[in-house]
């Protein structure tokens, strides 16, 4: 009897599922959640005690973190925060696993952002199992890639680039790979059909840093969120799912990032990660539900679902369970969380019966890792647990306090589990606890060779992409997209097709051809070549390619080079410009006094704070100037201000005060001198930023009355010996009432 295309197919597809299960080396921990993203290892023969003083503990380092630390081969990898004061900024450290000894670190700043010195570090590196090469997100925005030396692959500023949201919160989701490309997620507000604030996907070359696509697949975002993402193939298809800002758990197609399901849980953000058997996907969130009076609740739904999650897609769910922080694992048919008070449940997957609770502490974000039928897990409070989870209770194999009664060390962060080996970090230490019999034993040596280790996409989707198990082309990639030009700039665009299941087709067996078009771009266009005018009017907008009834775009704009100036009066369509990020819908262009003028808008008090990015990330040594205007209402006034990389002169309203800052909430670098600021009264702000020959930077400011001569003197300095030494300009409103801006000038400092 022969077999059908279809069960062939399916056989293929069970053969591959199987393969990535036994291609992933159990000795790993790549991800903040271990190498399947669940919390699970694969490792035997794990300490089932050990102590702070010495026992079992094979080393320590004094250098603690709120992430978690990830392990390729006899490398570790921790992001957290070092200096303090205006000396803070966020690094990636190495260690030599076996010994803790510090291999090489790399600090980046964080800038333009309201995320406090303390929530630093929040989000854990991930490690590319196939090169070695480290991919971090930092609090501020900073996505970066760096080799296993240490060296900087790439860079990209999300905040600048997508007008990425930063908050007082600094929750940052852990970046994630999938095959060539390096997924995050987080709230943006930028340009053009993505101007309005959304929780968005983005997936980046791992290589380059190009980016490959965004997926805008929800409402209205409450908050920023820290869920991290698992990936899984479920009907053959190859999906991402992760909680949103909008309270709702998302189901992505991993490599074209195209929506497949949803379900809205919550009235706020969703910050657990899901787990999965089979099928069967497990959620929480400990947030106000949409349909009960209850806070918090955990749920099982079909995960191979399409569209909105009903009724009839949930399995069971159990409302008033507040599992808000603290991410599930499964152990066969139980499901284990730690509610936000710091108690173990334990759930029948099958039922979401409540087989038994177990307190281990009064404060919990640090998430189990399940190894060796053992959980091994860390509370707020300072105490680290082994635990020996059961059918019908829990019982304690060893808790340890950290750090001293006085002084205890809390832990938010979850443990990774390599080579017979846990590794956990403090907010003060990282402990490596393990037999030291044996510990030794089961070291290696890395650098791994080159392609030794499968990621668990790769291991799928490499054969995918050959066509043999893809289907009719259902959708069109074009890459790379969010690109910024120079006018008469040239860019190679890509096109891949997929078939409905999020397979590559192989586009020599009878694709379609390609047809090239612009929307609202201008320059030429040749097979995917598309050449920007090279006139100096900046643009924004798409080349679209067509294939068949199927169709794809990439997202561009054209930034003249400095100097550029803008006054408003010639724009006819009184629409604020399109290639800037983060202003449509928060910005207006208004008549004022016989002129056009820019107004942030204050009808909003969401949006009330609003910073612009006008062109690319990496300028350096230019001035930005604008003249601002406040009004006054109940006595109170707004802020305005200009930005010139990644530095802000402000004018404070109700302080009356003029401030130079790169990073607001990290005060002892911010330098503020007193000015009198009157409301209807247009003022000329003046940024100018250089780059030393010493390495450090110049910013330089001052402020005056426009209908007055520009002072000679500057007003107010700051030399930043670990200066920004690139960034955007823009220009900054925090508008309880209106602020206006007229005369943007952007010019080169020479």
């Amino acid at each position: 009897m022969q077999s059908s295309p279809h069960r062939l197919k399916f056989f293929l597809l069970l053969v591959l599922a199987i393969s990535f299960q036994l291609t992933y080396p159990a000795s790993d921990w790549p991800d903040w959640r271990g190498p399947a993203r669940d919390g699970v290892s694969q490792e035997k023969g794990l300490p089932t005690h050990w102590s702070p003083a010495g026992e079992n503990l094979l080393w320590k380092a004094h250098y603690g973190s709120r992430s978690a630390p990830v392990v390729l081969g006899d490398r570790l990898y921790l992001q957290n925060p070092v200096g303090k004061g205006e000396s803070l900024q966020e690094r990636v450290m190495c260690f030599d696993a076996n010994n803790g000894k510090v291999l090489w670190e790399h600090h980046f700043n964080v800038y333009l952002s309201d995320v406090p010195a303390h929530r630093v570090g929040w989000a854990s590196p991930v490690v590319d199992s196939s090169t070695g090469n480290v991919y971090a997100y930092g609090v501020g925005g900073t996505l970066l890639g760096l080799s296993a030396s240490g060296k900087v692959l790439w860079e990209r500023s999300l905040a600048e680039d997508f007008g990425l949201v930063t908050t007082h919160g600094g929750r940052t989701v852990s970046p994630v790979i999938e095959g060539d490309l390096v997924i995050v997620s987080g709230i943006t507000s930028g340009w053009g059909d993505q101007a309005r604030a959304a929780h968005r996907f983005m997936a980046f070359d791992k290589k380059s840093g190009e980016t490959i696509w965004v997926s805008s697949p929800g409402g209205r975002p409450f908050d920023t969120t820290y869920a991290p993402p698992i990936a899984a193939e479920i009907n053959g298809m190859r999906l991402i799912i992760a909680g949103g800002g909008d309270g709702t758990v998302h189901a992505l197609k991993a490599q074209t990032g195209e929506p497949v399901w949803k379900y809205v849980i919550s009235k706020r953000g969703v910050n657990t990660g899901v787990v999965l058997k089979g099928s069967t996907a497990i959620v929480s969130h400990s947030e106000e539900n949409l349909d009960t009076s209850d806070m918090g609740l955990i749920a099982a739904i079909d995960a191979s679902a399409k569209g909105d999650i009903g009724k009839d897609q949930i399995k069971w769910r159990v409302t008033g369970f507040q599992g808000g922080y603290s991410s599930p694992v499964i152990d066969g048919d139980r499901v284990y969380q730690i509610d936000n008070g710091s108690n173990l449940y334990a759930f029948d997957i099958a039922s979401g019966k409540e087989l038994w609770k177990q307190n281990l502490g009064t404060v919990q974000k640090s998430s189990p890792a399940l190894a060796d039928g053992k959980l091994y897990v860390g509370t707020e409070s300072g105490k680290f647990y082994i635990l020996k989870p059961g059918p019908d209770r829990c019982e304690i194999l060893d808790q340890d306090p950290l750090g001293s009664e006085e002084n205890p060390e809390p832990v938010i962060a979850s443990v990774a589990i390599s080579n017979g080996r846990v590794y956990l970090a403090s907010m003060e230490t990282l402990y490596c606890i393990g037999e030291k019999s044996s510990g030794a034993a089961r070291g290696r040596q890395t650098p791994p060779p080159a392609g030794r280790f499968l990621t668990q996409q790769r291991s799928v989707s490499d054969t995918q992409s050959g066509g043999n198990s893809a289907g009719e082309p259902a959708f069109v990639q074009v890459s790379p997209t969010e690109l910024l030009l120079k006018p008469g700039e040239s860019i190679q665009l890509r096109v891949r097709l997929f078939d409905s299941k999020g397979h590559a087709v192989n586009s020599s067996s009878g694709a379609p051809a390609i047809n090239w078009t612009l929307d609202q771009l201008r320059g030429t266009l040749k097979d995917g070549l598309f050449t920007a005018a090279s006139d100096s009017r900046p643009q924004a907008g798409q080349v679209k390619a067509v294939a068949g009834a199927l169709s794809g775009t990439a997202r561009i704009r054209v930034i003249p080079p400095l100097p550029w100036s803008e006054n408003f009066d010639g724009i006819s369509d009184n629409v604020v410009p399109r290639q800037w990020v983060n202003a449509t819908g928060k910005y207006a262009i208004r008549e004022m006094e016989g002129n056009k003028i820019l107004v942030k808008l204050a009808d909003n008090p969401f949006t009330k704070r609003g910073r612009v990015f006008m062109g690319p990330s990496d300028w350096s040594d230019y001035t930005t100037e604008a003249d601002v205007r406040a009004v006054e209402r109940r006595r109170q006034m707004g802020d305005g201000g200009v930005t010139a990389q990644r530095y802000s002169l402000i004018l404070f309203g109700n302080h009356q005060r003029l401030e130079l800052e790169s990073w607001q909430p990290e005060t002892a670098r911010t330098v503020r001198v007193p000015f009198p600021w009157k409301a209807d009264t247009w003022y000329r702000l003046k940024l100018r930023v250089e780059n030393l020959p010493d390495g450090k930077v110049r910013a330089r400011g001052k402020a005056w009355p426009a209908a007055e001569t520009e002072p000679d003197k500057w007003l107010i300095e700051k030399v930043d010996p670990i200066g920004n030494h690139q960034g955007s300009p823009g220009i900054y409103a925090d508008a309880p009432f209106e602020i206006f801006f007229d005369n943007l000038k952007v010019t080169p400092n020479r």
